[in-house]
């Protein structure tokens, strides 16, 4: 196991993780290292941007959706043949799903992973007030380890000495750095947070941020602190106290991928600028029971391909809504294909390419397939955000009765009814409040506002799988 990691945390939401975070990975590629690069919480946007970073597939850890064991076999996997791991934060370094507890933040993922935190500080507008933040962010828990700051956003290297003095005289914390604010380096925003990597200009976006932060940054001392998490599994193999031993000993819940699989299904997968929201780990389960991923683009490609089950994963339908509406034959072919009772598995982009139309956010309504009575209309304000536990009220395309599984939603739209609905699922969020049902049902179509994470419930893919398989039987001479 390759054990040199570093979490990369903010003070708070919008500090600039993910502008560090992606000029670290793009600094570090540039000196020659095999960076593998993940993301703490439910986010499919900086991934993807990671992934164009690095040049390896950023994967997603969160304690509240995974759990511990899932987290570091997931890490495992991914960073074994890699130099080191960075693995980038969400929200505040100790924000996460309950104000009294660190489920679900960076703080519990950095203490199970046993890896040492980069703290990030905006540093626009402060000098020794910064000392006392650093101070308080070292010593809040005393199971973290805040081993390194990095300052954004500081005009000039005078600025940086007053607040590097400042650090290194109150905290037994290092100072690596800073990086200087440049709105030619800013990755732009919309409704739901960065644009994607799909829409190009990400790999190069990240090279000009890695020769920025090469001019400011001691990298020597960033890789420095990575290795020194290595000294904390070592022996026994035992992290920071609290956490279980930290070793390639952690139960294997995710099965590899094996071509002798018998009886391989076709799954069709969408994968375009309007749906490229997708877990890898949803895609190996699918593959781990049989299936054959073929992407296609609901925004270009005019046929359908054959397929036992099709997929459509989230992502910016409304971006796109023109784009889609005028794609009537592949409209056609997902309705035609539902209609015949073929299966379809959807969450929040895909939801909304099903119903009869979305209205973007001037009230402009685009056709779309039609499988549901009900129209997606895009909100400016009332953004639906929050942890899931979705339980199967009634047995369907995702799998018995009773089954629990856990997701992430994160949208702007809302559903307005044409028509009656029929839904699939009940709701609750990470406290046990109940929400409204989700999954919508017609005939063997499911669609989610919820994005589900099959890692945390591997009865999914075995019953979209399954289902897969009913159908590539009847198919069948």
């Amino acid at each position: 196991m390759s054990g040199a990691r570093l979490v990369i945390a903010g003070t708070h939401s919008g500090v600039g993780k993910t502008t560090v975070t992606l000029a670290i990975l793009a600094a570090l590629r540039a000196r020659g290292r095999r960076v593998q690069p993940f993301k703490a919480g439910p986010d499919f946007i900086d991934p993807g941007h990671h992934t164009a970073a690095a040049g390896r597939p950023s994967r997603n850890l969160d304690g509240w959706l995974l759990g511990e064991a899932l987290n570091r076999e997931i890490f495992l996997r991914a960073a074994i043949d890699a130099d080191l791991s960075i693995i980038e934060g969400v929200m505040g370094l100790f924000d996460g799903a309950s104000a009294v507890s660190d489920i679900g933040s960076t703080a519990e993922l950095a203490k199970q992973l046993a890896a040492p935190v980069l703290l990030v500080l905006d540093g626009s507008a402060m000098a020794r007030s910064a000392a006392a933040m650093v101070q308080g962010y070292a010593q809040f828990d005393p199971d973290l380890r805040v081993a390194g700051v990095l300052f954004n956003r500081v005009k000039s290297q005078g600025h940086y000495r007053l607040l590097q003095e400042a650090v290194e005289a109150a905290a037994e914390v290092k100072v690596v750095g800073y990086l200087r604010p440049d709105p030619a380096l800013t990755i732009p925003e919309r409704h739901l947070g960065l644009t994607t990597a799909v829409e190009g200009g990400s790999q190069e976006h990240s090279e000009r941020l890695g020769l920025a932060l090469a001019e400011t940054v001691d990298l020597d001392l960033v890789e420095e602190l990575a290795k020194s998490a290595v000294e904390e599994v070592k022996g026994e193999g035992v992290g920071v106290r609290g956490t279980e031993p930290f070793s390639a000993a952690a139960s294997l819940c995710i099965p590899h991928p094996s071509p002798c699989t018998p009886h391989r299904v076709r799954v069709g997968v969408a994968y375009d600028p309007a749906f490229c929201f997708y877990y890898p780990e949803n895609l190996e389960l699918l593959e781990a029971q049989g299936a054959e991923l073929i992407r296609f683009s609901p925004m270009h490609d005019e046929r359908l391909p054959e397929a036992d089950l099709v997929y459509l994963g989230g992502g910016y339908p409304e971006l796109h809504a023109e784009t889609l509406a005028a794609n009537a034959a592949m409209r056609r072919a997902i309705r035609d294909y539902a209609e015949q009772g073929g299966a379809i598995y959807a969450e929040c982009g895909g939801l909304m390419y099903l119903t009869e139309a979305i209205r973007d956010f001037d009230g402009r309504a685009y056709e779309m397939v039609g499988v549901f009575p009900a129209q997606a209309v895009m909100r400016r304000s009332g953004l639906t955000i929050g942890y899931r536990r979705c339980t199967v009220a009634r047995r369907c395309l995702l799998g018995e009765s009773g089954l629990e599984i856990r997701g992430h939603e994160f949208h702007h739209s809302c559903l307005e009814p044409t028509g009656p609905l029929e839904y699939a699922c009940t709701l609750t969020d990470a406290r046990g409040c109940e929400r409204r049902p989700d999954g919508l049902i017609n005939g063997h179509v499911v669609a989610l506002y919820t994005h589900l994470h099959f890692a945390s419930q591997p009865e999914l893919p075995r019953a979209l799988i399954a289902a897969a398989r009913a159908r590539a039987a009847l198919r069948a001479p």
